[in-house]
């Protein structure tokens, strides 16, 4: 290498601590085990979009956790989930303003699309304790098609126990004293009605009492 060349190609970057203007390349004054260091100004939109972050990182931060202005995700989750079961509790409303044992019976039960569908959300959650057939073969839970009802034998009684779960007061079944969860908190009240309606299908007789 030529020594002049090398010596030119040195100094035509001047000794300083940051480059001042724009498109100005400095070689930094310090050094470290021989390596050196460049430096140049960076382009304002950078420097810009840097700033600009930093402000909206402080305001968001300001506005999010000490002065409440924005939801958090929290509260957004809590508020969903209320409308959620408000919803719910609206349509459970308005399904039992029209439904009593006589509807149950003679129209629901009687409603070969509504008994399908009963049928269809009893084959995903209901079986595993009641059995495909109805009758409970693992012990489980009780059989629903042995002519007894313990929690009461009208249909707006096993559209409560179906919607609300076990009472508080019933020991659950042996051996594991497990009580059937209130599955009003998982379907709708018509979904209820329809698993009511598929009950009441496979026991016409138990039902005959409220005919019309």
């Amino acid at each position: 290498m030529n020594p002049e060349h090398g010596q030119e190609e040195h100094e035509e970057h001047r000794r300083a601590d940051f480059a001042s203007k724009k498109g100005e390349i400095v070689l930094r004054k310090h050094e470290y085990d021989g390596i050196q260091e460049y430096d140049q100004k960076l382009p304002n939109w950078w420097l810009v979009t840097f700033f600009g972050a930093v402000i909206f990182y402080l305001i968001y931060w300001f506005a999010y956790y000490q002065a409440g202005l924005i939801e958090t995700d929290q509260d957004a989750v809590t508020n969903a989930i209320a409308e959620i079961q408000k919803e719910k509790a609206e349509a459970l409303e308005k399904t039992l303003a029209n439904l009593n044992d006589k509807v149950l019976v003679n129209e629901w039960a009687t409603d070969g699309a509504i008994v399908a569908e009963g049928e269809k959300i009893y084959s995903q959650v209901c079986i595993g304790c009641h059995g495909p057939e109805l009758d409970a073969p693992t012990k489980l839970g009780l059989s629903l098609v042995d002519h007894e009802w313990k929690y009461g034998d009208r249909p707006m009684e096993i559209f409560k126990l179906i919607n609300e779960g076990s009472p508080a007061e019933s020991k659950g079944m042996p051996p594991t004293g497990a009580k059937m969860i209130p599955w009003g908190a998982t379907y709708s009240g018509k979904q209820v009605a329809q698993m009511v309606a598929f009950i009441i299908s496979k026991n016409p007789e138990d039902f005959a009492k409220f005919k019309d």
